[in-house]
């Protein structure tokens, strides 16, 4: 009897304890997201003025501008870019702060641009922050993405084309493949196509080839086949018709479009999220 008194007494003070500590966590968290807000404040502040300024720009138009459109995204990618080079200070300063690992997610984004380089910035973590429950869930999606950056292997699948005949990666061995992540329903991906179009027609004869997968929607197929015939896309497309559950946008972690792989002839990833001219560009590179 006395045994089980004393053990609900320590109880009682462990479980005191342990409700101290996570209110002492939630403070010291709820402090750490205050500082990094503060330290991105100037930059947040020029992301949304330069938003808003294109935004007003755009009403006062007769239609829609491209060119400004263009000019735009440049100079946000700019200004997210210089975001991105201060949390990555930010996190490097401050390898114990939990909200270090709300930062990491911010700069590895949809598409990360050096995994590598961002695995290296977690491993740089403190051990009790890596080993959070945020910090476990936050490698196993560096992990994934580890599977698809330039210079891996490119996961093979097999996929249904258009008349339900399944298409397999694999055959494109021996040539180099564009995997084309896109869909009928988004809008950059059709802007892009023209573009994709022009350097299939100058390299198609040169040991290149281009795998489209599409994330359009059960129940609309016919808008996927009307798509491709519109756009003249007279290469290979396959698609699931599971929208953004599409296994094989999952194994790429595609998580926006327009994306793009860009494969060697033995599969390997040399080039990734070729926009514009940087697709024929690389291109002329490699098959000159």
């Amino acid at each position: 009897m006395k045994n089980a008194f004393l053990i609900s007494i320590a109880c009682c003070f462990g479980g005191s304890v342990m409700a101290q500590k996570t209110v002492t966590d939630t403070v010291k968290l709820s402090a750490e997201k205050k500082e990094l807000a503060a330290y991105l404040a100037a930059a947040d502040q020029k992301l949304a003025t330069c938003q808003q300024n294109y935004y007003d720009a755009q009403k006062a138009k007769a239609k829609y501008d491209t060119i400004g459109l263009g000019e735009w995204r440049y100079e946000m990618k700019l200004l997210k870019n210089k975001r991105k080079a201060q949390e990555i200070t930010f996190i490097k300063k401050h390898p114990g702060y939990m909200v270090s690992i709300d930062a990491l997610k911010d700069v590895i984004g949809h598409l990360p641009e050096d995994i590598v380089a961002y695995n290296h910035l977690f491993q740089g973590l403190k051990k009790n922050v890596r080993q959070s429950e945020e910090g476990v869930n936050l490698k196993k999606t560096i992990d994934q993405f580890m599977t698809v950056r330039i210079g891996a292997m490119a996961p093979l699948f097999e996929a249904a084309d258009t008349s339900g005949q399944m298409v397999k990666l694999s055959d494109y061995r021996g040539k180099y493949v564009l995997i084309d992540f896109w869909a009928s329903w988004c809008g950059p991906c059709r802007e892009e196509n023209p573009i994709v179009v022009k350097a299939y027609q100058e390299f198609k004869d040169k040991n290149f080839d281009i795998l489209s997968v599409s994330l359009d929607q059960a129940g609309k197929k016919a808008e996927w086949i009307a798509a491709i015939h519109k756009d003249q896309l007279d290469w290979q497309h396959v698609s699931d018709l599971k929208y953004w559950n599409s296994e094989f946008a999952k194994l790429y972690m595609v998580k926006s479009i327009p994306q793009n792989f860009l494969l060697d002839p033995k599969g390997k990833i040399i080039a990734k999220d070729l926009r514009g001219e940087a697709l024929a560009t690389k291109l002329e590179e490699l098959l000159k």
